[in-house]
Parts: structure tokens; C-alpha cells; sequence
């Protein structure tokens, strides 16, 4: 799969201009009722809902089929033993077969099946026929999460274990391009959002012997997939982390829990300020999901003036509030599938209301 250039850069027909999007989890019992709560409160740009109440689309599964060795029961884990090397070799094959002639990804073992994603195919039979959507969004489990989360028969984190690295990398680099050929039929442009809730936890005692070039490495693998594809890819932590390593690294869209980490994130002004430069997209979290009292107690106005607080910090005389939101989207902070239905959807009308609010006053 050939990579597109690392410079950063959207593709020209897309630009974020403060719209209001989502991140993935929904906490409803169909896919139908997810589409039509997306729909309602983000149709510019609309996502394909996971349910995570549905156990074949947990977070750290969802897109490990076609994976070699991985057994999923009450403890879900990689078995290498056995004949598994005998099973990798067809998987290492048809990765080079794959990226030698992309077209065939389409019809390969890094296919994403209607059986662990029905609301990604629900998705795109119905987003053509709103004729308001300007772009459309998909997500992937990134690998860093990935590795760290998941387990070999012996305990063993699969970082650890370079053959589970290699293919877990791969695979998902192949999994984040089918999405973006998949969405691509829609017309409209594709964003992918690669969901690495695990990067807060680099330098913790228990990962400290992971390097961050090794972890940019992989992480680059993916989004040069995605980009190469033709979509953008997108970097979601709904945490602290190490910020220089995604505002460096080969990232058009870096998606952050604003309401609770600016104050980290503003650390890096700088290197923010370059990654604007260079065509980068921010996606602010500024809507809480994470403690219930702060959702009940947020309004559209607290949060349009929280925004403008926190954006008049990154501002210059080159980046006023309306240039900052040119090239920003406005989303909660992390997923909503954990919460009540009735917060839930308080999340949903208030990203889409301060993403209204703004464009109004900075934009219009």
C-alpha cells in the first residue's frame, strides 16, 4: 500500500470549519437507533455506531478477524502454540499479496465483516440518501491498545510478542484501508479515527520499556495505510499523553479530551502551532462524558465559553479564534456507550449545538 507523503495535509476537498462529529460508542440496543441519533445531531459529518454492549463488537475485537491464533471466550487471548507459525505464513502472504495489488483488499481476510460491524454496512447503504453529509467517519482500535490489551496463553502482553506485533500491526493498517475503500463509495470524503486509549499510560512503570519511536512506528504503519488509501486518518486519546509524539507524526486530525486535558495538551503550543501550519486538523473533546455530574451541569453556553478560553490560549495574531476553528471539529470527549441513554444523548445535542454557536459567530 503506497504511503502518501507525511506533510500533513487534507485533501482539499474537506475542511473541518468547527462541524461536529462523534466518536464511535453508542449505549443503544441497534444499530438503527444509533444511525438515527447521529443523524439528528451530526448529519454533516456522520459516523457508523458500535455498540459495545454487543460482545463481537468490544473494543479490543471488533477488528481482529482474519487475525491468526486469537481465542475469544471468558478470557480472550492469542494462543501461539500449536501449528500457529504454520497458520502466520498465509497470513504475512496475503498481507505482501495485498499490498502489492491493493485491489484485492477488498475481497481479502482484512475484510470487516457485517457480523462484527453491521452499523459500519447499515452506515453507508443510508448516509447517501440524507444529501447532507460533507464527509463521513469510521474508527479502528488502535495498535498500541491493541497490543497492551490483549494477552498470549502465557499472560503475556502482545507487544512482547514480535509475531503478534507484526500481525496486529499489519492487519489493522489493512483493516483502516478496506474501511476507507469501503466508505469511499459514498462520494464523500473518509475519515478514520484510530482509538488509542492506551497512550496514556506511556512511561507507567508497567510499560516503561516501551520505546516511542517503536510506537510511532507502528502507529505510522497504520495511518500510512489509511492516508494512502485515500482517507484521513485521525488519532483519538481521551487522556494525557505524550502530545509531541502525534503532533510530529504522520496525523491529520488529533482528537483530544479538551474538557479535562487541555491544560496538558497547551503544553505544547509550539509544536501545535506547526501542525496547524502544515494542514492539521484538532478535534476538541470539549463535551464531558466521562462523570455524569459535570454532563448534568454543562450547558451550550458554559462549554462555547470554555472553548473560546481554551482557543484564545493557542491564539496569535496568525491564529485568531476563527482561523483556530477553520481548522478544528467539535466532538465530546470519548464515546458515550457507557452512559445512561437520556446523558447520552444530552452529549450528542450539545456537540452538535456549540459546533452551531460557533460557526455562527467565528465563521459566518
Amino acid at each position: 500500500m503506497t504511503r502518501q507523503p507525511s506533510d500533513g495535509t487534507a485533501p482539499e476537498n474537506f475542511s473541518p470549519r468547527g462541524l461536529a462529529t462523534l466518536i464511535g460508542s453508542l449505549p443503544v440496543a441497534d444499530h438503527a437507533r444509533g444511525l438515527e441519533l447521529i443523524n439528528r445531531y451530526t448529519p454533516e459529518i456522520p459516523l457508523w455506531p458500535q455498540l459495545p454492549g454487543n460482545p463481537r463488537e468490544g473494543m479490543l475485537v471488533q477488528f481482529m478477524e482474519g487475525m491468526v491464533g486469537l481465542i475469544e471466550g471468558e478470557r480472550t487471548y492469542f494462543d501461539t502454540g500449536g501449528d500457529f507459525d504454520e497458520k502466520l505464513l498465509p497470513f504475512f502472504e496475503e498481507f505482501l499479496a495485498v499490498t502489492d495489488n491493493p485491489e484485492t483488499l477488498m475481497n481479502s481476510r482484512f475484510a470487516i465483516s457485517r457480523e462484527r460491524a453491521g452499523g459500519l454496512y447499515l452506515f453507508k447503504s443510508e448516509v447517501a440518501a440524507s444529501g447532507r453529509a460533507e464527509a463521513v467517519k469510521g474508527q479502528i482500535t488502535g495498535p498500541f491498545t491493541t497490543l497492551t490489551g490483549l494477552q498470549d496463553q502465557d499472560q503475556r502482553l502482545s507487544y512482547y510478542n514480535p509475531a503478534l506485533r507484526e500481525m496486529i500491526v499489519q492487519g489493522l493498517a489493512m483493516k483502516g484501508a478496506w474501511q476507507v475503500n469501503f466508505l469511499k463509495e459514498t462520494g464523500l470524503p473518509v475519515l478514520v479515527f484510530i482509538d488509542e486509549p492506551a497512550l496514556a499510560g506511556l512511561g507507567s512503570s508497567s510499560l516503561i520499556t516501551i520505546s516511542q519511536e517503536d510506537l510511532a512506528a507502528d502507529l505510522n504503519q497504520v495511518t500510512g495505510a489509511i492516508r494512502g488509501a485515500g482517507g484521513l486518518a485521525g488519532v483519538h486519546v481521551c487522556a494525557n499523553t505524550e502530545w509531541s509524539l502525534l503532533l510530529t507524526g504522520d496525523i491529520d486530525i488529533i482528537s483530544f479530551d479538551a474538557y479535562n486535558f487541555f491544560d496538558r495538551f497547551i503544553t505544547c503550543r509550539d509544536q501545535i502551532h506547526a501542525y496547524l501550519e502544515r494542514g492539521g486538523i484538532i478535534a476538541w473533546g470539549i463535551v464531558p462524558t466521562s462523570e455524569e455530574d459535570k454532563i448534568a451541569g454543562e450547558t451550550t453556553a458554559s462549554l462555547v465559553a470554555r472553548w473560546e478560553e481554551q482557543a484564545a490560549q493557542l491564539a496569535t495574531e496568525r491564529w485568531t479564534l476563527a482561523a483556530i476553528l477553520e481548522r478544528s471539529l467539535i466532538t465530546p470527549s470519548c464515546g458515550t456507550g457507557s452512559l445512561a441513554p437520556e446523558l447520552a444523548e444530552k452529549v450528542l445535542r450539545l456537540t452538535s449545538e456549540i459546533s452551531a454557536v460557533l460557526r455562527r459567530k467565528y465563521l459566518s
